[in-house]
Order: C-alpha cells, then structure tokens, then sequence
C-alpha cells in the first residue's frame, strides 16, 4: 500500500503543474490588463510607467517564462504578494481560509449525513410516495444553481421570517480574540458562547445552500447503491435467517453499499471548495471563495493561481484519502503490485 500511496502522490505533480498552466494562460489571455487597473499603475498612466510595474511584478517576459518563475516560487513556497494589498499571498489565503474549511466541513457533514439518509429510506421505501419525493428532490437539487438557492434563502429566511442573518460570519458589534484562525475553535477557547452560538446562526444559511447540491447527488447514488445491494443473493440468505429489517439493511447491506457513495463524497469535497465562490459572496463570508472572486475582477493574477492550486491539491489528496478507505470498507479490494505499477 506504501508503493501505491507513494505513486499517487508523483502522479499528484503533473496534475497540479497542468491545473496551474491552464488558469495561469487564462488568466493572462482573458483578463483585463492588471497594469490598468486600480492596483496597478493607473488607467491614466504612460506607457514607461505602465511597462515598469509590469517588470516590477514580473510581467514583462514571455508567458513561459513567467510561469517558470510561478512554479520555482510555489514549490520554495513563494506565491507572490497580491497586487491589491502588497501581502504575500500565502498570509492572504491563511487568513481566510479557514472560514472556507468551516463552512466546508460543515455542508460536507449535512449533505454526506442527510444525503445517505434519504437514499437509504428512498431504497427501503422503494416506489412508494416517499421514494417519489426523494427522486423528485435528487432532481431539483442537482438542477438549480448554488446561488439561486442562495438568494432565495435570504429572501425567505432573513427577508421574511427574520430568523437568520442574511450575511457576514458573525456581529459586527461582537469581537472574536484570533488564536487559530477558526471562528468555531476560537470563541469556545475564550469561553464566548454568546460569540460561539452567533457564529453557528451565521453558518447555517451558507453550509445548508452549500449542501444542497451535493446532498441531492449523494442520496441518488446511495438509493441506486442500496437497491443494488438489496436483491444480492446474501442479503435474502440474511432475511431466510430470520434478521430484523433493520440489521439487514444497516450491518449487511449498508456497509457494501457506501462503496460506490464514498467515491463521490470525495469528488464533492472538491466541488463544495468550488461552490463556496458563489456561496460566500452572496453571504458575505470572509473566506477565499468570495477573496477569489475580488482577485478576479481585479486581475489579481497571484491570488487566483494560489487559491486554484490549493483547490486542485485538497481535490487530489481527497481522491487518495478515499482509495484507501476503500480497502478498509471492502477486504476485496486490495493494492496489487500490477496496480501499483
């Protein structure tokens, strides 16, 4: 298993190299001049003034070469100081980011524990008027876009039952002591439940949203998974022994049938640190979605490529992270050394 984690992890290299070619080439081919811009030497600039920030901040070579000088930085470490704020963008993305990881884990816990769920009852409760809800609540997630589901959620929660903020990760008026970074982590080592509770009120709109999606394609492929492993040949020896329903589905057909659901679990991890660009800039959440989406419009070119090689990294590793749990869920699968190779 050694061999394979370790191949894996060289195969990671190329991916990653590739990932960052293709948004640094976009974002030099179709984005605006950042030497134009507000960060950069000004709209009314001359021409000499213009071409010395571009060698200022590296730009005046040929693309290659500046993607060379990307990668050299990146792999010491160096991501480059963000045009708009002149900080290094690593301690840019430090401070924001763990806002995203909370609002992350926290769609990836609602969406993987309600999505199994409804699977689960959808297949047990197959062709009834449940598993009919549950289809047509598969279909609705998977269709309507993140931040439609945003906008209607503050417009219906906060706009007209005024039961949850319709932004921002807490109060304005309240005052969090940084320790970690995490909001969550950092109230409770103060001891300000008041601060702990507020921030728990703001993260419910943005991770529910956030989750839907993902839960909607979970609970398909957990009812699909479930059906499958209902009509195998050992879960009617289970019943033939006279099992209750419920050890049959829970200890036999459960455990199989999370195979095929933990892969995708692990591609919407990826997907969620892509949906929380729309997500938190619609709710005015403090992480690196919304920080992108700024970086952007401001051809931000160092904060861009920094954020998607951090996302395309956790993809992978995600990926690997559910090879090997696989081989724990399931003792058929095993690493040979074909595979390996």
């Amino acid at each position: 298993m050694l061999n394979y984690v370790f191949k894996r992890l060289v195969l990671v290299v190329p991916v990653l190299l590739g990932v960052s070619l293709v948004v640094f080439v976009i974002m030099r081919v179709f984005s605006p001049d950042p030497s134009l811009g507000e960060n950069g030497a000004g709209k009314y600039a001359t021409e000499e003034q213009r071409q010395a920030w571009k060698k200022e901040h590296g730009l005046d070579g040929p693309i290659y070469v500046q993607f060379l000088s990307f990668v050299k930085g990146a792999i010491a470490g160096d991501l480059g100081e963000s045009y708009k704020t002149k900080v290094p963008v690593a301690e840019e993305i430090s401070a924001r980011f763990p806002a995203t990881i909370e609002v992350t884990i926290a769609s990836m816990i609602i969406a993987s524990f309600f999505g199994i769920l409804i699977g689960i009852i959808s297949s047990v409760k197959s062709g009834t008027l449940i598993d009919k809800a549950a289809i047509t609540f598969s279909t609705l997630g998977t269709s309507m876009p993140v931040f439609w589901i945003a906008i209607l959620a503050i417009v219906f929660f906060s706009g007209k039952l005024h039961i949850l903020p319709s932004g921002d990760i807490i109060e304005q008026c309240l005052v969090i002591n940084n320790v970690t970074g995490f909001y969550s982590i950092d109230t409770i080592l103060a001891g300000d439940f008041e601060g702990f509770f507020d921030f728990l009120k703001h993260l419910i709109l943005p991770s529910f949203t956030l989750s839907l999606h993902s839960m909607a394609i979970i609970a398909r492929v957990t009812r699909s998974s479930m059906l499958d492993t209902l009509n195998q040949d050992y879960i009617r020896t289970a019943r033939a022994k006279g099992l209750s329903e419920r050890k049959v589905v829970l200890n036999h057909a459960l455990r199989n049938a999370l195979i095929p659901v933990i892969t995708v679990i692990g591609l919407q991890l990826g997907t969620l640190f892509g949906g929380a660009v729309l997500t938190e800039t619609v709710f005015s959440w403090p992480g690196i979605g919304r920080y992108t989406v700024e970086s952007v419009l401001n051809s931000d070119f160092p904060v861009v490529q920094a954020v998607v090689l951090l996302v395309a990294t956790i993809f992978v590793l995600t990926n690997l992270v559910m090879d090997l749990v696989y081989s724990m869920l399931d003792p058929r699968i095993k690493f040979t050394q074909k595979e390996i190779i």
